[in-house]
């Protein structure tokens, strides 16, 4: 079910890691970002958009990781649209012919299994490098590219609206997902949260990729409980972080072992901690 949490914005989520759908409503019709997750729920959300008579005018991929490439065919045949390092990867992805069976066989131990509706993933068109804003006849969706998480990560900053959409960037459930492929992770990481803290103080709404809904101030919170987190990864130390440990919401206690794992891989590429990666 749709949820609106600014002017003009509208979020779904699905019942999987808390993952959330925009819906960003403009004259003409509304941009999906990031739709999902299985065909049930993705049913759910064409029949609320037809049902208040929303038609879809364009979709955008904020990065390149299988949940948020997704589609269905009720909701059209509108351009579906990332950054061109993202397409770029996703492009490299399709070039699998074992891709799609690789992505079910990753989903075969979850809750979703069999759920997901495969036949248009991944079909999205780069735009220009450079290119500031979402091309679409609605509220300006401003680009704010990055490296961090995901290679061509973008957010979205809808200054009209006041709403930043994240994507998997500061969730209050999930603690910041290094791109462990970079060169740089840690530093990636502490780069795209100074980019998004330039436009914090213009954000009443942070809409994460999974978790809550942040309110006024929530995105700074968000940014600075991040960044501790990811100095603390790079310094050896072990985070004081509510998402992590016997604080971890209940259900989320994997997210400790994910934790472990990443906590761990930075540590081998600086064995000595500080601030070196």
């Amino acid at each position: 079910m749709l949820r609106q949490v600014a002017d003009g914005v509208l979020v779904h989520q699905s019942g999987f890691l808390r993952t959330n759908t925009t819906v960003l409503e403009g004259p003409a019709g509304v941009l999906l970002v990031d739709p999902g997750l299985t065909g049930q729920e993705l049913a759910c959300l064409a029949d609320d958009l037809s049902a208040s008579d929303r038609t879809v005018m364009a979709g955008f991929s904020t990065h390149p990781d299988w949940d948020h490439l997704l589609w269905h065919a009720r909701l059209g045949e509108a351009p579906r649209y990332g950054t061109a390092r993202c397409a770029a990867a996703v492009t490299e992805q399709l070039s699998d012919p074992d891709l799609k069976a690789r992505v079910t066989e990753h989903l075969a131990e979850t809750e979703i299994a069999g759920q997901v509706p495969l036949d248009r993933y991944g079909q999205i068109a780069a735009l220009p490098i450079g290119t500031t804003r979402v091309p679409w006849d609605g509220p300006a969706a401003r680009i704010i590219e990055h490296r961090a998480h995901a290679v061509g990560h973008a957010a979205l900053l809808v200054e009209e609206r006041r709403v930043l959409v994240a994507g998997d960037m500061l969730s209050d459930v999930l603690v910041p997902m290094l791109d462990l492929e970079s060169p740089d992770p840690v530093e990636d990481h502490l780069t795209a949260l100074a980019l998004l803290e330039e436009v914090a103080t213009d954000v009443d709404v942070l809409i994460p990729g999974h978790g809550s809904v942040g309110g006024a101030g929530q995105a700074r919170e968000r940014i600075e409980r991040d960044r501790a987190y990811v100095l603390a990864l790079r310094d050896g130390r072990e985070p004081d972080d509510p998402r992590i440990g016997p604080s971890a919401p209940p259900g989320w206690e994997w997210v400790t072992d994910l934790h472990t794992w990443q906590a761990e891989s930075v540590a081998k590429r600086n064995p000595g901690g500080g601030t070196g990666t």
